[in-house]
């Protein structure tokens, strides 16, 4: 089995925001020269994280109105009280989206469905710098 990972930067606009990063994932996997194995994606850092959705407009406005629901920004969080940066909810909702996300790979390519991207989602309450790592094994 073979293994390569590349890290890879993308800038974020703030909280809530969406990033489609299939391109990169998909050149990734490209340059590691592995035609079939799976490929980990991973946001390094507490308050971003990784999933796939239709990315559209409508449910990139319909996923952080659900995440409001689910961890209020203007609820009480304990970390509120220990560091001062009010992102208590940014933490909450990365722990409950998760920070990785694996896909098949078959032939070079990603097995994703017709309208499934990979995203990365932007938790804090300012914009950022975010370093993915990406790895992929297989033959």
């Amino acid at each position: 089995m073979s293994v390569y990972q590349e890290e890879v930067d993308v800038r974020t606009g703030g909280e809530g925001d969406i990033l489609d990063i299939t391109d990169l994932v998909e050149d990734v996997v490209r340059k590691s020269g592995i035609r079939d194995g799976v490929v980990h994606v991973f946001a390094i850092g507490s308050t971003a994280a990784i999933s796939t959705m239709e990315y559209e407009p409508g449910l990139k406005r319909d996923l952080p109105e659900a995440l409001e629901r689910i961890a209020p920004k203007n609820a009480e969080y304990k970390h509120h009280l220990r560091w001062g940066d009010y992102n208590g909810h940014s933490h909450v909702r990365a722990t409950i989206l998760g920070p990785s996300l694996s896909v098949p790979v078959r032939d070079g390519r990603l097995i994703l469905g017709t309208w499934q991207q990979i995203i990365l989602i932007e938790l804090d309450v300012r914009a950022r710098s975010r370093r993915i790592m990406v790895t992929v094994m297989g033959e």
